[in-house]
Parts: C-alpha cells; structure tokens; sequence
C-alpha cells in the first residue's frame, strides 16, 4: 500500500519600512504573497488604535493615505490573519 500525502506551502514577506516618496522603490507597504492564501486579513492601525486600512482575502498594499490625506513618518501597526493564524507587529512609514 502506497500513501500519498501532499501539502502545499507559501510563505509572505512583511517589509519592516516603507518610504511613499514617489521614487519607485518602496513606495508601497505590500505583503508579497499573500495573495495565495485563499484565506486572509490584513489590517493596518496607527499608534493610537485607529483602523487605517482592512482588506480580505486580496493581494494587499497600502500607499500612506488615510482618507485622501498623507499620513506622517511614524510606526503603524498589522495584524494579518491567514488560516486561522495571526501575526502582529509594526513597521515604520518614512517620508
């Protein structure tokens, strides 16, 4: 008898910085990979709690903007859910 067993893995990469400078590096908070979990949550806060950007179940990248407005150089917050796993953490917006 013969068993098979199969999983497929994917891996996302969160930046720890980015810098919307309009240079064309960077200029962009994009999770790289996300986009192959068919499952998934982004959500994006400042120091204070507030909810800056959500997305479901989508390739993600956020631009700095809040309501048409440019956000300052601060650190700013995620949580991302993928399967029913979370993980936390921050990342720096440089202008």
């Amino acid at each position: 008898m013969i068993r098979w067993s199969m999983r497929t893995l994917f891996t996302f990469f969160i930046p720890k910085f980015f810098t919307p400078n309009g240079d064309g590096v960077n200029d962009n908070f994009d999770l790289k990979g996300i986009e192959f979990y068919q499952t998934s949550q982004v959500s994006i806060f400042d120091r204070y709690g507030k909810l800056l950007k959500f997305s479901k179940n989508a390739a993600f990248s956020w631009d700095g903007l809040f309501a048409g407005k440019l956000l300052e150089t601060d650190d700013y917050w995620y949580v991302v859910e993928i399967n029913s796993q979370q993980f936390r953490g921050h990342f720096t917006l440089k202008r």
